[in-house]
């Protein structure tokens, strides 16, 4: 099962935005939100909490793209998150997440036994390259136990 087919497996809401995953590496992870009248705002563009939503599962997926194989001893969570609107997003949109840490620094803290923070930065952009949002989810591997 692809990082895409188990994020929309077990997390609802993308399953309800019929999210679509393009890309998911420990690199980057590329994430389109389609064109859906049922989730537009009052402009006829998607809504707001339709990218933020976007933004948070492409910044999942690249987490469970570079951490997956720490699962066993760590969960990972989203602590934080921040969005800012650029530009007006009409049409599909798509979600380009990278990690803000190299991805060996973060598993080197777990090995420390700390719990590690680190950002994933997203861009949210138009079918024409515009960027419309900017956004970062800082998430940190929660050690078990």
């Amino acid at each position: 099962m692809s990082i895409g087919e188990m994020l929309a497996a077990t997390v609802p809401m993308a399953r309800t935005l019929n999210l679509e995953f393009l890309e998911t590496s420990p690199e980057r992870a590329v994430v389109s939100l389609p064109d859906q009248g049922e989730y537009h705002n009052h402009v006829g563009g998607p809504h707001a909490g339709a990218m933020f939503t976007l933004g948070e599962s492409a910044s999942g997926a690249i987490v469970l793209a570079a951490f997956g194989d720490q699962l066993s001893r760590a969960v990972p969570l989203a602590v934080s998150a921040e969005i800012s609107y650029k530009k007006l997003a009409m049409g599909a949109v798509t979600a380009t997440a990278t990690l803000g840490r190299p991805a060996s620094e973060v598993v080197a803290q777990l090995d420390a036994g700390e719990r590690p923070e680190f950002p994933v930065a997203i861009a949210i952009q138009r079918a024409d390259g515009a960027v419309t949002g900017e956004m970062t989810v800082v998430w940190t591997l929660r050690p078990n136990g």
